[in-house]
């Protein structure tokens, strides 16, 4: 099986790097492209798989197929691709806002098309991307999709009306998060705590606080609560957070993410 990529930005990294950590192919099984050839060589060193500069040479080697470009690029490399034959060939979009109707219009033909939304986590292997496919996707296709999306964290099928929700509660949100570590760093910097030291401080708590919700399964207000003694620190600073609104504010984030999403 030859999996192509058309774009090698990180996301496709994280991809590739999944995929030959977790020996689902080797590297001489995928090829890739991209504008520049400084991209290209910096991936033909890493990871040892094979590039071109020509977009078309990649669809038409590829039998899995991965448009990993930006949203706005994503009509003019449909372009050059679209003549080629289709026979044999699953297509995997990383595009926010993208639609599986939109993308099938683009190429003329019903083709089988996998819709995704990964996120930045998984270029350590703790991504996890929202998926959706096409009903011309068979099922081998498709478990060899969930296969190599599950290979660089979770994989979750969900209806395609939900990924502009997935693009922005886990594709938007590692930068609220890191803002948030940026914020609670500060925040101890300014009472005295060398900043390397505050950020690790600030981003194990938060790392720590997600296993806690993914492993026990309790509620997160539940899990605030053990927190929060009577008449304690921590229930101050949840009262200074409520007092600005702290929740409201991270709501409207996600919304606004959702609805900028569903007008590209």
């Amino acid at each position: 099986m030859t999996i192509g990529f058309i774009g090698l930005g990180n996301m496709a990294r994280a991809v590739i790097g999944g995929m030959l950590d977790k020996g689902i192919v080797k590297p001489e099984d995928i090829c890739g492209s991209a504008k520049t050839e400084a991209t290209r060589k910096k991936m033909e060193d890493s990871c040892k798989i094979r590039t071109a500069s020509c977009n078309r040479e990649v669809a038409e080697q590829a039998e899995i197929l991965v448009l990993a470009v930006k949203p706005q690029f994503f009509e003019e490399v449909i372009e050059e691709i679209k003549g080629i034959s289709w026979e044999g060939k699953t297509i995997i979009s990383l595009a926010p806002g993208k639609t599986i109707a939109w993308l099938q219009e683009k190429f003329g033909q019903r083709l089988p098309v996998v819709r995704c939304m990964p996120n930045t986590p998984a270029l350590v292997g703790e991504g996890c991307t929202g998926v959706c496919a096409s009903p011309e996707v068979g099922s081998k296709a498709r478990d060899t999709v969930l296969e190599i999306l599950g290979s660089f964290g979770k994989a979750v099928e969900v209806s395609e009306k939900m990924m502009d929700v997935v693009g922005a509660v886990s594709g938007s949100s590692p930068a609220f998060v890191f803002l948030f570590i940026e914020a609670l760093a500060d925040g101890a910097v300014a009472e005295g705590m060398p900043r390397a030291q505050a950020y690790e401080f600030a981003a194990q708590a938060v790392l720590g606080s997600a296993k806690l919700v993914l492993e026990t399964g309790s509620h997160p207000g539940e899990l605030k609560d053990m927190v929060c003694s009577p008449g304690g620190t921590t229930i101050q600073g949840i009262k200074m957070l409520e007092k600005n609104n702290f929740r409201g504010t991270v709501m409207d984030a996600v919304i606004t993410c959702v609805e900028k999403s569903r007008k590209m």
